[in-house]
């Protein structure tokens, strides 16, 4: 199979669907043109025209109002907020107005559908408005579907899902995954919105995470297996709403948890997972379970100090042979 990378493999998600549907438009600033901050948009201005793919201007609030005017016209807009952190300016739009619209208009809007596309995370020396992990904010909104794909597969059929659905949908692409290649077929094909994935099979602890952190997380599995420890790895893929199941039936097997994000620990995706497993596998634990997070502070711009502040394979490590036995 080909390979491509993860921002190649959600242009090509863009692609299909909007050659599917002439309702799927594009917009947000320097999308245009210019291909997107982060080059994801690349040459679907100069396919599909600028009015599919258009620029706007610096207004986070503009964009999001647009597309929710849009989608409540029978539009499927895809708007493109530059850097997660922004997704602050036009919170109302976001959480107050869009995820509401179906349950209080009197059944006037059976649909609206409306994907949001934003870049999260460190390790770009952005510091603190920048880099930040917020999506542990969205996932307390009902009605809003939150996806947070780890590698170029999964981006393009989780992108893919995300554009057919009805609903709102906030999906998050980590910066530094932009440039990571892996096998995608040519082919369109969905991966079910609400569903994780077991990416390594073990027998001893399950680790679970998303996004950048699972692939850290598969290293710190490849380090513990050198060391005889057999670590399971479930890559939860979406966030809103949660795959319950799966993440239960790895641990009533492994009997052992630790969890992953890179956000920070306070009001983050772990502690729900943790709650979780505590409502369905509590009684096949044979150990606390650990999480790993981001330091509760401001990531900082220096390299070296946010390295420290950000979870890493070493940590994951650590916290796996303290409840390991």
């Amino acid at each position: 199979m080909r390979e491509i990378t993860y921002a190649e493999a959600i242009r090509e998600a863009l692609r299909q669907e909007m050659k599917l549907d002439d309702k799927v438009i594009v917009f947000g600033e320097d999308v245009g043109p210019f291909g997107g901050c982060f080059g994801v948009t690349g040459t679907l201005h100069e396919e599909f025209g600028p009015d599919r793919v258009m620029d706007t201007p610096i207004s986070e609030s503009a964009i999001m109002g647009t597309a929710l005017g849009a989608a409540m016209l029978g539009m499927r807009p895809v708007p493109e907020i530059m850097f997660a952190d922004f997704l602050t300016v036009c919170f109302d739009y976001f959480t107050n107005q869009a995820p509401k619209v179906r349950y209080m208009c009197g059944g006037q809007f059976d649909k609206l559908p409306m994907v949001v596309r934003t870049a999260t995370g460190g390790w770009i020396r952005a510091a603190g408005q920048h880099s930040q992990s917020l999506e542990g904010w969205f996932t307390q909104v009902p009605g809003l579907k939150v996806v947070m794909p780890s590698n170029a597969y999964d981006a393009k059929g989780l992108l893919t899902a995300s554009l057919r659905d009805n609903n709102p949908i906030l999906y998050i692409e980590h910066k530094v995954l932009y440039g990571v290649a892996g096998p995608v077929p040519e082919e369109e094909y969905v991966i079910p919105l609400g569903k994780a994935e077991v990416k390594k099979e073990g027998t001893d602890v399950t680790l679970i995470s998303y996004s950048h952190m699972l692939n850290k997380t598969l290293t710190a599995a490849e380090q513990l297996a050198s060391e005889g420890i057999s670590a399971e790895v479930v890559d939860l893929r979406t966030l809103n709403p949660l795959d319950h199941d799966t993440i239960a039936q790895s641990v009533q097997k492994t009997h052992r948890a630790v969890v992953v994000q890179e956000a920070v620990e306070m009001g983050g995706v772990a502690g729900q997972v943790v709650k979780s497993l505590i409502d369905s596998s509590f009684d096949y634990l044979d150990a606390p379970i650990k999480t790993v997070a981001a330091a509760d502070t401001v990531i900082p711009f220096s390299p070296p100090l946010e390295d420290a502040m950000l979870p890493s394979e070493e940590k994951v490590v650590a916290a796996v042979k303290e409840i390991a036995g």
